[in-house]
């Protein structure tokens, strides 16, 4: 291991061990602090950004890409926001979770604590960098951060400011660190520092995370890739489903919680794809599609097998047309990624059917997949969006980033 890895890694378990016992009060005033100093200085984030959007285009980034890498003062103020709601919430370290006495006497509680120090391997996406560190300072871990190279000029002018700014709040500035190193090499050294990190998160492709798991010896949570449906059924509101279609491929292309496939009931698909084809044309969106799906849109592109499992990230959807909400959980069960799923129906049996055995970490009813994101769910800034059962599932926030540790008071009980 790398002299650059240790060191960064020792100060990183060393800070964990002061952040595990600062205040609710000291670890919001860090926060607030930190808040104020991003938007004060957003021009510094502005330009260090700028000069990554100009390597994008140069390299020739697709505008999706480019959009999730893209900062400017409504964004920096978005994730000034995201910090000041974590800053407000309960702070779960220390909570008491269970309590009982033993048959001896003595008193027996699982009490919430901080991970320990937690490193995240994310790609060009700078306000992961801000978000990340509220998550982690509010709940007592240190992190590590190894951002992508598409966005190293954010990411430094943003720890920069963190950094400078714990530093001047008397609180552990190496509570975050930031990888500068962007080459695959260090990262493949990160997965493997087992001595100093208690948790990997991966934030990214598909292609991350399978390196992410396959290479690490710390322990990985997967924020999966989504490849979502919305599953448009025969009793559906087909005005409500378009604009839930819209809402959830349209919104943002380039974003986990899209919606990618689109899934309609036998009975009216010559009624509602017109439709949706027609709304989804507003966005220049590409439909790939079965045989059904093709007589009645004459410009959608033949699909592939391959299609049904693709995360386009891009104005693509691929559509499909099924028998029955069971061929539809079936079908979403083979292809999915385990991450965000909606029925559009006002049928409540087919609805309760499809939320209780889809396989995702959120399942929808009349809902866009969009609203899959911490923020939404009232968490404030997330940590990632777990796409698997252990430890955590779904969007995490706080309590996600707890463990515990069960602490035993007596008056000298032997066994």
């Amino acid at each position: 291991m790398s002299d650059y890895l240790n060191e960064i890694g020792k100060k990183a378990k060393e800070a964990s061990y002061i952040t595990a016992v600062l205040s609710t009060e000291e670890k919001n005033r860090g926060l607030s602090a930190v808040s104020k100093a991003l938007v004060n200085r957003s021009s510094e984030i502005i330009e260090a950004n700028k000069i990554d959007i100009d390597n994008g285009v140069s390299k020739g980034m697709t505008k999706a890409l480019l959009d999730r890498l893209s900062l400017d003062e409504k964004r920096i103020a978005g994730i000034s926001e995201g910090i000041d709601q974590v800053a407000n919430l309960e702070d779960p370290v220390g909570k008491k979770l269970e309590e009982h006495r033993h048959a001896k006497g003595m008193l027996i509680s699982k009490v919430a604590v901080p991970l320990g120090v937690t490193a995240i391997i994310y790609e060009a996406r700078p306000n992961v960098t801000a978000d990340a560190f509220a998550l982690c300072f509010k709940t007592g871990n240190s992190v590590v951060l190894r951002g992508g190279s598409d966005a190293i000029n954010s990411n430094k002018a943003i720890v920069k400011i963190i950094r400078e700014t714990l530093a001047e709040e008397k609180l552990p500035e190496d509570s975050i660190q930031l990888l500068e190193d962007t080459s695959r090499e260090t990262a493949t050294e990160l997965m493997r520092l087992k001595e100093y990190i208690d948790v990997l998160i991966p934030r990214g492709s598909a292609k991350l995370i399978k390196s992410c798991v396959e290479n690490s010896t710390v322990p990985v949570i997967e924020t999966g890739s989504g490849n979502c449906h919305v599953y448009v059924d025969e009793s559906a509101n087909i005005d409500m489903a378009v604009n839930i279609i819209f809402n959830a491929k349209t919104q943002r292309f380039g974003v986990c919680n899209a919606c990618e496939s689109l899934l309609l009931h036998e009975k009216i698909y010559k009624d509602a794809m017109p439709k949706i084809a027609a709304k989804l044309a507003e966005k220049d969106v590409e439909i790939h599609a079965d045989e059904k799906i093709c007589a009645v849109i004459p410009d959608a592109i033949p699909a592939t097998e391959e299609d049904w499992g693709t995360e386009y990230l891009g104005p693509t959807i691929s559509a499909k047309v099924v028998s029955s909400v069971d061929e539809a959980i079936t079908h979403i069960n083979k292809y999915n990624t385990k991450h965000s799923e909606t029925i559009v129906t006002e049928n409540k049996e087919n609805a309760e059917k499809f939320l209780q055995r889809v396989d995702a970490a959120a399942v929808y009813h009349n809902v866009s997949t969009r609203f899959t994101d911490g923020f939404e769910f009232g968490m404030g800034a997330e940590i990632g969006i777990s796409t698997q059962k252990l430890h955590a599932r779904g969007p995490m926030g706080l309590n996600e980033l707890t463990s515990y540790k069960y602490q035993i008071t007596g008056d000298g009980q032997i066994r």
